[in-house]
């Protein structure tokens, strides 16, 4: 006797159709730029052995290389085929992974910058890096995109601001828009020169380093003129990092070229590998303008800035971090002003007099100054460096008071930011009594600050 079995209603997959709509891929030649170089690499050193110690070296290496570099291009191939990405009105999304399926959302909302890379060997086959920064990103990009043809990542990164800025709320997912301009229109403020960047970084790194290396070698000369072979010995080292650092960012900060769109702050620069920052307005935590000792006589200042949530610290920051890398003072106070919304305050708050006790040789440098907008300080030795936090930005104000500055009656004052490389300002030294007056002031314009940027609200 058989029982009935039920027979379940049809399945509507209309909605599966639907959630699979509008998933694109990546360029095809992205498994050959991605993996193809480390499969290369990996054969070459794993090849190495293996011919030397074989009778047949050619046929050995035949093998190798003609087994090896197919099985790349297929896991590539594979690799490439399990990654998707598609954009909706709030967030993109990526899957990825062959055994393990990763899917990511990055909400819109959260971004702060994108960046359009091109590596030297992408560029030569038209190809370009998309990079997301977003706010609680961790320490890389947040689902990267590598690799896209430049048209589709500059398409795509126009297409994320804007959704981003909700200026194309309600189109389909995944749709385009034929008639958009891949570009958004701008207006350029600065291209730095060549000239000023080279002498600029020349005057860096590279002259400290050789100025002590002559100092150590006249030491030794009269000390043991033995010695001087071991100084020199011992300085190559650090005299190739120096070189090669100084190298680097110039390779990096070539071209810098700063402009301004609908989409925010555009930042392109780079000679071999160039790369094209896009900062949405209102997302810069911190800008810092530095002026080196050897800069003073031609009056060149730098100028840094910080942003919520970017990837990438340590020496890669460094050299992607510069707001402009080489100008002088009057022309970089324009445009920090220009980029924060509004001139920066003149009058600038010198620390006490008995400061000098706890900074000898600083003290005369130490200041801080408040307006509406921000609040400023300045601060170094050698190094004359100023601050400048937007008060919108202000996620903390506190004081501190170490057992030296209680004696002479000082206390410092932190502005801390949502910044990682600069995490805000500090004003050093301040008289004891005068904190907990700064202390409020900046606590209650920070508020209103952050009360009138609200959306629907006028600043």
């Amino acid at each position: 006797m058989t029982a009935a079995v039920p027979v379940p209603p049809p399945v509507d997959d209309s909605a599966d159709r639907s959630d699979d709509a509008g998933w694109l891929r990546l360029h095809p030649l992205t498994p050959l730029l991605s993996g193809g170089r480390f499969a290369l690499l990996v054969l070459a050193f794993i090849g190495q052995g293996a011919v030397r110690s074989s009778p047949a070296p050619g046929r050995t290496a035949a093998v190798l290389f003609g087994i090896g570099v197919p099985l790349v291009v297929l896991g590539g191939w594979i690799s490439w085929r399990a990654m998707r990405y598609r954009l909706t009105d709030t967030e993109l999304q990526v899957e990825s992974g062959v055994v393990t399926k990763r899917s990511r959302r990055v909400p819109l909302a959260r971004l702060q910058a994108v960046d359009v890379v091109r590596p030297f060997y992408a560029r030569v086959l038209g190809l370009a890096e998309l990079r997301l920064e977003v706010v609680g990103g961790g320490g890389g990009a947040e689902a990267p995109l590598a690799f896209l043809s430049e048209d589709d990542a500059t398409r795509l990164r126009a297409e994320l601001l804007d959704r981003a800025a909700g200026r194309r709320e309600g189109r389909a997912a995944g749709e385009r828009d034929p008639v958009a301009p891949p570009e958004v229109p701008e207006r350029v403020l600065v291209v730095v020169p060549t000239g000023p960047l080279v002498w600029s970084t020349l005057l860096g790194g590279p002259v400290v380093a050789v100025s002590l290396l002559l100092v150590a070698l006249a030491v030794a000369a009269v000390v043991d003129l033995s010695s001087a072979g071991g100084v020199v010995f011992l300085a190559v080292p650090v005299l190739l990092g120096v070189g090669s650092f100084a190298v680097r960012r110039f390779l990096s900060e070539y071209g810098f070229t700063v402009a301004e769109s609908p989409d925010g702050l555009r930042l392109r620069h780079g000679l071999l590998d160039t790369r094209s920052q896009t900062i949405p307005a209102g997302r810069i935590q911190v800008v810092r303008v530095i002026e080196p000792l050897l800069w003073r006589r031609f009056g060149w200042v730098r100028v840094e800035v910080d942003v919520a949530g970017y990837s990438g610290g340590g020496e890669e920051q460094s050299l992607t971090g510069a707001l402009l890398p080489v100008a002088p003072r009057a022309l970089a106070d324009q445009l920090v002003a220009r980029v924060l919304g509004g001139p920066l305050p003149a009058e600038v708050l010198s620390a006490p007099r008995r400061a000098r006790w706890r900074a000898p040789l600083a003290h005369r440098r130490l200041g801080i100054a408040l307006d509406d907008r921000h609040v400023l300080s300045t601060y170094g030795i050698v190094t004359t460096t100023t601050d400048v936090v937007p008060l919108a930005k202000v996620q903390s104000v506190r004081l501190t008071q170490g057992p030296w500055q209680r004696r002479l009656r000082l206390t410092s004052l932190h502005v801390d930011t949502a910044g990682r490389r600069l995490p805000g300002a500090v004003a050093l030294h301040r008289d004891a009594r005068e904190a907990p007056r700064l202390l409020a002031e900046v606590s209650a314009r920070a508020r209103a600050a952050r009360m009138s940027s609200r959306p629907g609200r006028s600043r």
